[in-house]
C-alpha cells in the first residue's frame, strides 16, 4: 500500500513539474520559436524545390533554343552567310563548320542527308542532350548514338517527332525514375515547299532534378542543425533576457512589511528594464507609505496618549471638593476637545483621497475673499489687511477653500504678536487663481519649510508651542491638491511668512463627476 502511494505521489510530482515547465515563458518562448522556424522551413523548402527545377528547366529550355537556332541559320543561309548566327558558336567550332561544304544551304533530299550528318558529327551535345534527325518521315541519325529506351527509334514519341510539320517546343514526362521527362524543340526542314525532314533537340531532366534534389536534402540537413543550434542559443538567450524577471519574482517573495529594500538591478532597455523599473518605482511607493503610515500611527498614538494621561490623572487624584470637581470638569471636556478636532483632522485627511471629497460650485473670487477676510478678522486682535480681491468666476469646493485659507490664518496667528500684519488676498492669472494669507511674524526656518506640510510637524524653533495636533498645514495640501493645485511658501526668518494656495480656475475633465449643479 505504502509503495502504490509513493508511485502516486512520484508521479504527481513529475506532472506538476512538467507542468510547470511547460507553463514557464521561457519554454513558450522557445515553443514558439520551434513553431515559427519549422513553419518557416516546411513552407521554403518546397517553394525552394520548386524554384530550382524552375530554373533548370529555364537554363535547359535557353540551350535547346541556342542548338536550334543555330542549325535554323545553317539549314536555311548556309555557313558562309553573313546571316549565320555566328555569335552561338565559338571560334574555333564556326572555323571547323566553315570548312565543311556540305553545311550549306541544302537544295536537295541527299544535300539534307549529308547536312545532318555533317552537322551531327560536328556537335557534342552536353549531358542528357540528344540530337535527333529525321528524313522522309523516318530516323536517320543522333548524336550521340546511345539513347534512353523513352527515345528508341521505334517509340511512340520518336513516331511523333518524325511526322512534325511545324516548329513545337515542349515536354513529355515519363513514370520512369531514370528520364523523369524529356524537354524538346522541333525544327521541321522544307526544301522548295516540301518538308523533307526534322530536327530535334531534346534533354533528359532526371540528371538536373536528382542534382536539385540532393541539393535539396543538404539544405534540409544543413537547416537541421542550423535549427538545433539555433535552439541551445534561443534558449540561452531567453533564459539572459528573462533574467530580470527570476529576480522579480524572487524579490516579491521575498518582500513583507518589515523589509521593503529589496530592489531589482535595471540594465539596458526595454519592455523587461522598463518592468524592472516600475516594480522599483513601486516598491520606493510602499516603502514610503508603509514609512508613512507607521509615523502617522506613532504620531497619532502620541497625540492622544497626552490629553488621555492628562484627563487620568486629573480624575485619578480628583476628590470631593466641589470647587476642584469643576476645574477638572472643565479641564477634561477642554482635552476632549481637542481629541475630538484632531480626529476629526484624521477623518478629514483620509477622506481627502476619497473621489467625493469635493463638492464642486461655480464661485465669484471677490466674494469669496470679502468672506474669508471678514471670518480671519474674528479669529485674534491683529493688524489685518486685505490686500487684493481678484475678479471672476472659478470652480472650487468652497467649503474646502475656507476651511484651507482659515487653517492658515490660524497658523499665522499662532506665529504672530498683537503688532504684526497678517494680510489676505486673491487674484487670477493665467488660468489660476491664487489665494494667499500673509503676515509679518517670526517666519520659518529653511530646514523646516518642507517638513512642515507633513502630518504632525510643527517649526523646530518657534517662538510659542502651537495648540493643534500638526495636522493643519497638512490638511491645507491635502485640500489644494485634491483641486488639482499646490500650495507655495515665501518665507525668511524673522521677515514672516507668505503661504499661497494655486488653483486651476476650471477643474480637469477628470473632477467633472464631482461638479455639483448651481441650478
Amino acid at each position: 500500500m505504502s509503495n502504490e502511494s509513493n508511485d502516486s505521489g512520484t508521479t504527481s510530482n513529475l506532472i506538476r513539474g512538467w507542468r510547470k515547465f511547460l507553463g514557464e515563458a521561457r519554454t513558450r518562448i522557445l515553443l514558439w520559436y520551434v513553431l515559427i522556424i519549422t513553419f518557416i522551413f516546411v513552407v521554403s523548402i518546397p517553394a525552394f524545390r520548386l524554384l530550382l527545377h524552375a530554373r533548370v528547366d529555364m537554363r535547359v529550355n535557353r540551350e535547346l533554343r541556342e542548338k536550334i537556332k543555330v542549325f535554323h541559320s545553317l539549314v536555311t543561309y548556309g555557313i558562309t552567310s553573313d546571316h549565320t548566327e555566328k555569335d552561338a558558336l565559338d571560334i574555333q567550332q564556326f572555323e571547323m563548320l566553315r570548312t565543311d561544304e556540305r553545311l550549306q544551304r541544302p537544295s536537295s533530299r541527299q544535300q539534307l542527308k549529308d547536312f545532318f550528318k555533317a552537322f551531327l558529327s560536328s556537335q557534342l551535345p552536353d549531358d542528357d542532350t540528344f540530337l535527333i534527325a529525321f528524313l522522309d518521315g523516318k530516323f536517320y541519325r543522333s548524336s550521340p548514338r546511345g539513347r534512353p529506351e523513352q527515345l528508341a527509334e521505334n517509340s511512340q514519341l520518336m513516331q511523333y517527332w518524325a511526322k512534325q510539320t511545324q516548329p513545337e517546343q515542349g515536354e513529355k514526362h515519363f513514370s520512369d525514375s531514370s528520364v523523369h521527362s524529356i524537354l524538346y524543340l522541333t525544327q521541321p526542314v522544307k526544301i522548295n515547299g516540301e518538308i523533307l525532314g526534322v530536327f530535334v533537340v531534346a534533354h533528359t531532366s532526371a540528371g538536373e532534378h536528382a542534382e536539385a534534389l540532393e541539393a535539396v536534402i543538404v539544405i534540409v540537413q544543413v537547416s537541421c542543425v542550423v535549427l538545433v543550434v539555433a535552439l541551445v542559443l534561443a534558449w540561452v538567450a531567453s533564459g539572459h533576457v528573462l533574467a530580470p524577471l527570476r529576480m522579480l519574482i524572487a524579490a516579491i517573495r521575498s518582500t513583507s512589511e518589515s523589509d521593503l529594500q529589496k530592489r531589482i538591478s535595471v540594465q539596458g532597455q526595454g519592455e523587461i528594464a522598463e518592468l524592472a523599473t516600475t516594480f522599483n518605482e513601486m516598491m520606493d511607493r510602499l516603502q514610503r507609505a508603509f514609512t508613512s503610515q507607521r509615523n502617522f500611527i506613532n504620531d497619532a498614538g502620541h497625540e492622544l496618549q497626552t490629553p488621555i494621561t492628562i484627563i487620568r490623572g486629573h480624575l485619578e487624584l480628583m476628590d470631593n471638593d466641589p470647587e476642584e470637581i469643576e476645574e477638572t470638569r472643565i479641564l477634561v471636556l477642554d482635552e476632549l476637545d481637542r481629541m475630538s478636532r484632531f480626529v476629526e483632522d484624521m477623518i478629514l485627511l483620509a477622506k481627502a483621497e476619497r473621489s467625493d471629497f469635493l463638492q464642486l460650485k461655480t464661485v465669484d473670487v471677490a466674494a469669496l475673499t470679502e468672506e474669508l477676510y471678514a471670518k480671519a478678522k474674528i479669529l485674534a486682535d491683529r493688524n489685518w489687511r486685505l490686500d487684493a480681491m481678484g475678479k471672476g468666476q472659478i470652480v472650487v469646493d468652497r467649503q474646502r477653500i475656507t476651511q484651507a485659507v482659515m487653517n492658515l490664518v490660524q497658523n499665522a496667528t499662532q506665529h504672530t504678536k498683537n503688532t504684526d500684519v497678517i494680510s489676505i488676498g486673491s487674484t487670477i492669472s493665467n488660468g489660476k487663481v491664487h489665494f494667499w494669507v500673509r503676515d509679518t511674524g517670526e517666519g520659518i526656518a529653511v530646514s523646516d519649510q518642507q517638513r512642515i506640510f507633513e502630518r504632525f510637524a510643527r517649526a523646530a524653533h518657534s517662538r510659542r508651542r502651537s495648540e493643534g495636533a500638526g495636522l493643519g498645514l497638512s490638511i491645507v495640501k491635502a485640500i489644494a491638491e485634491a483641486h488639482c493645485g499646490m500650495v507655495k511658501l515665501r518665507t525668511q526668518p524673522g521677515n514672516g511668512a507668505k503661504f499661497t494656495i494655486v488653483l486651476p480656475v476650471e477643474p480637469p475633465p477628470m473632477m467633472n463627476d464631482q461638479l455639483i449643479d448651481n441650478s
